[in-house]
């Protein structure tokens, strides 16, 4: 991981506020203290020990205006670097909500498509020159909710499983390039997004129990061995298997059973 890291010259993460992305930038500092790290997020992450380059960009991701404003200094960002060393691309951002479809808000699914989906593709877009020149990496933050269509999350599944198949179709698309690209598929994971979500927090960590420092550390590592996608947890990658050997109408019935579990009252998600 140090090894892959040490060349990067210009890091950009999505949603690195907290959670699984405030993860990513902390550790990515401990692996690399000289990193120049650029993250777009509605709220600023703060301070970090390391003292490491960080610039923070508000944005709400789901605003096309804010993006556009924000990709534009993104690529300011990377210019700076004079070197033309390899980018890091990490896109952890993504919103979700329980509830049956459209779980109250029809504007709410729309604004997780452009999160989850939109903005994904478009800032991936607008780096893809500077990737395809220099080298370098993508992590794009999937789910387990990828594998198998999820009732309660139906929108938040889809967008997931479009993540997952877009990033292996880059991941060839960009083999020649020297860019790795990864798909990383957790499952629930220790972070606020599951009570945000309308899920019980507590419950979903007594049923799933990941943890963010793992899954950071298996997607940093499954980057570095050119891996095409990372499950965390062997209970997640048991997940993976049981979906692709049961017919999808039945992993259908049996995801909604699993979320019905972790159920409550609740709003949106954001992470």
């Amino acid at each position: 991981m140090k090894n892959f890291l040490a060349p990067i010259g210009a890091i950009i993460v999505t949603g690195g506020s907290s959670g699984i992305g405030r993860k990513f930038i902390a550790d990515i500092g401990q692996a690399k203290p000289d990193a120049r790290v650029c993250n777009l997020s509605r709220s600023d992450p703060g301070k970090f020990p390391d003292g490491f380059t960080l610039q923070h960009l508000a944005c709400d991701l789901s605003d096309r205006t804010q993006r556009t404003a924000a990709f534009e200094a993104i690529e300011k960002f990377i210019s700076e670097d004079g070197d033309r060393s390899p980018v890091l691309l990490i896109n952890n951002a993504g919103i979700g909500s329980y509830g049956d479809f459209p779980s109250g808000s029809l504007g709410r699914e729309a604004a997780m498509i452009e999160v989850n989906v939109t903005a994904i593709v478009e800032i991936t877009a607008r780096l893809m020159p500077h990737l395809r020149a220099r080298g370098g990496g993508i992590i794009n933050v999937a789910s387990t909710a990828a594998f198998q269509p999820t009732p309660s999350v139906a929108t938040y599944g889809a967008t997931k499983a479009f993540v997952l198949n877009w990033s292996l179709a880059l991941r060839e698309e960009l083999r020649p390039h020297g860019v790795a690209v990864v798909a990383l598929c957790p499952g629930p994971t220790r972070t606020s997004f599951f009570k945000s979500a309308g899920l019980d927090g507590t419950q979903a960590d007594d049923v799933f129990g990941s943890d963010a420092g793992d899954v950071v550390h298996a997607a940093l590592d499954g980057l570095a061995r050119g891996a095409g996608v990372v499950v965390p947890g062997m209970r997640n990658k048991l997940i993976r298997i049981a979906a692709a050997l049961v017919p999808r109408t039945l992993a259908a019935r049996v995801s909604g059973r699993v979320l019905a579990r972790v159920r409550s009252s609740g709003g949106p998600a954001a992470r």
